[in-house]
Formats: structure tokens, C-alpha cells, sequence
């Protein structure tokens, strides 16, 4: 059984495994409709790009969504559009740190996922990151990845927003998934380091796991985010690993076998 995945802007994508329709970080507001992420290199405003759907593709999309995995709830993850077109009964898996967050919007099934929990024939195990270095990455935490497996399908691990660390590192060793989907874009702000993967934090994801299809998302739709697609796929070709990753355009669905 193969899964199915459907990449739609940023982090934001749909995956389809064991029947079930799971809807990630949905960033939903149209192009402009936010201010800058402030203290970074440029200030143009967000979202950069439009969503590759109009409003009633994106109702459409939300009729058939089965759930919702929130990684995290900073605003280009689950943005107040979202808020307001999701469902307020769907299901919602986040860390636990952010059910009272997304409980208190309406949301009235918010099941925060500890380690493992199983749903639908889903699994889901929440791994760590750290979404930057230093008092920055500190700042910016907390944050998480979730490994999905289904009997018959691929695994999946959505990294969620990190840096190449020693959690990523163990999550890869541990789980050993078929399909990593990482946010890439190197965003960062005027001062210290990355916060999201650069092209090289990439590469060692790429190492660490070889028989992996790698899947680069989170480019070219946020102000900070300064790594583009044509970079990422010269620097991955330079070192000889164009053929592991995919870096999807918008709108672009793929199968997984």
C-alpha cells in the first residue's frame, strides 16, 4: 500500500495512508495577508505566494481531511485562517504543550500526543528537535517532530521545525522511517544562527539515512526563510545527493510506495 502525499505551501501538506486523510500545519491565509516576521533580513509581507488552491479548493480539501497534525503552533504552522476554516469537531494531534493553546479556540477534540498514541490504525510517536541554537533556539521552543506509521504503508516522519541536531539524529536511528519530510529554507533572523534546516542540514539528513526518500518543504514562502529551492538543489547537487531529496513545488502531489 503506498501513501499518497499531497505538498500544498511552506510546511503545510496532506497525507494520505491507511485510509485516513491527515492534514499538516496548515498555513492557510492568502498571500500578504500577515506582517513580516519581524528583527530578520527582509520585510516583505507573509505569506509570500498564494495557496495553489482558491477558497472552495480549500473548503473542499478540509471536507475531506479525517485530522489535523498541528508540530507546533507558531503562526506560519497554524495561522488564524486555519483557525477559522478548520473544522471546529475534527480531530487535532499537537505536543502537549499546545492543546490548552488550540483547546481554547474551540477545537473540541485536541488529543496531545505524550509519546505514542494510536488512532484509525495510525500511529503516531513524537520525536524532539530544537528549533534553532542557543538563546534563540530557546526562545523558539518548544517544538516537535512525529513519526506516522500504518500497517502496509510507508513510515513517515514529519521532522517538524529544526536544525540538524543530535534529537533529529536519534529519531532517524530509532524510527528508521521510509520517507523524512524536513523544513528546510535556513530561516533566520539579523542575528544567530539558522533556525530551520540549511541545505547542509539537509545532506546529513540525507547521510544518516540512506535508503530514505527525503522531502524538503518550508522554501520560499515566509520572509525569513532565506534558502530558495534553486539553491538548496544546486548545494544537494554539488554533493551528489540531488536524486534523495525531492523539493516539491506548490501544489504538487507524489505517491510513495
Amino acid at each position: 500500500m503506498s501513501m499518497r502525499i499531497r505538498f500544498l505551501r511552506h510546511a503545510t501538506f496532506v497525507f494520505e495512508a491507511g485510509g485516513q486523510q491527515v492534514l499538516v500545519d496548515p498555513m492557510l491565509a492568502p498571500a500578504g495577508a500577515t506582517d513580516p516576521v519581524p528583527n530578520t533580513p527582509n520585510q516583505r509581507r507573509n505569506p509570500l505566494v498564494d495557496l495553489p488552491l482558491d477558497d472552495a479548493g480549500t473548503l473542499g480539501l478540509l471536507e475531506e481531511t479525517d485530522a489535523v497534525l498541528v508540530t507546533h503552533t507558531h503562526n506560519d504552522h497554524w495561522d488564524g485562517r486555519a483557525q477559522d476554516l478548520v473544522p471546529k469537531d475534527i480531530p487535532i494531534f499537537c505536543q502537549p504543550e499546545d492543546l490548552e493553546k488550540i483547546s481554547a479556540a474551540g477545537f473540541r477534540h485536541v488529543t496531545p500526543v505524550e509519546d505514542h498514541l494510536q488512532w484509525r490504525g495510525l500511529g503516531f510517536t513524537r520525536t524532539n528537535g530544537r528549533h534553532g541554537t542557543g538563546e534563540i533556539g530557546d526562545l523558539m521552543a518548544p517544538v516537535s517532530g512525529f513519526v506516522v506509521r500504518v500497517e502496509g504503508s510507508p513510515s513517515l516522519y514529519v521532522a517538524g521545525d529544526t536544525i540538524w541536531c543530535p534529537e533529529v539524529e536519534e529519531a532517524l536511528g530509532t524510527h528508521d522511517p521510509n520517507v523524512v519530510v524536513v523544513n528546510a529554507g535556513a530561516a533566520q533572523f539579523l542575528e544567530g544562527d539558522p533556525i530551520t534546516m540549511t541545505a547542509m542540514d539537509v545532506a546529513s539528513v540525507c547521510r544518516a539515512l540512506p535508503e530514505a526518500r527525503v522531502v524538503a518543504v518550508h522554501l520560499e514562502a515566509i520572509n525569513h526563510c532565506l534558502l530558495t529551492r534553486r539553491e538548496l538543489e544546486e548545494e544537494l547537487h554539488n554533493q551528489g545527493l540531488s536524486e534523495r531529496v525531492e523539493i516539491p513545488v506548490d501544489g504538487e502531489t507524489f505517491e510513495i510506495p
